[in-house]
């Protein structure tokens, strides 16, 4: 089997497969854990061959997804991957530029969003001097 991310010397490859029309990320051989976790947070199914001691790993997009929908769910992850530190490649059969924007814009809008603030706990009662009185 090709890997294209250890052939091209990337942290992630995006193409679609030849001969199907399946959206495959892949990640290099030994690839960190986290890179793994990454790709499936952002919606991407992780396949490996063998299964039970995995030689090759990669990541495709749901296939019950359409096709548009699957060029979106791939040009979304590309930006989270890039500010995640990752190198990243995708075909120019996949990669939409509008699609990549959009994405980009939701990541700055996520992280200009200030965090939810909690409440400050209350403070305990002080203790004040007592009122004064006047004649």
């Amino acid at each position: 089997m090709a890997n294209l991310a250890d052939e091209y010397g990337t942290d992630v490859e995006i193409y679609i497969k030849a001969l199907t029309t399946t959206i495959h990320a892949d990640t290099p051989t030994g690839a960190p854990a986290g890179l793994h976790d990454l790709l499936e947070q952002l919606g991407l199914e992780r396949h490996e061959y063998p299964t039970g001691e995995p030689l090759y790993i990669w990541h495709t997009v749901p296939d019950h997804l359409g096709a548009e929908e699957q060029k979106h769910l791939a040009n979304r992850a590309i930006p989270a991957l890039l500010l995640a530190g990752y190198t990243v490649n995708c075909d120019p059969e996949v990669f939409d530029e509008a699609l990549y924007q959009q994405a980009v814009h939701r990541l700055q809008a996520r992280a200009a969003r200030p965090a939810p603030q909690q409440p400050a706990p209350a403070s305990p009662p002080s203790h004040s001097a007592p009122a004064r009185r006047t004649p």
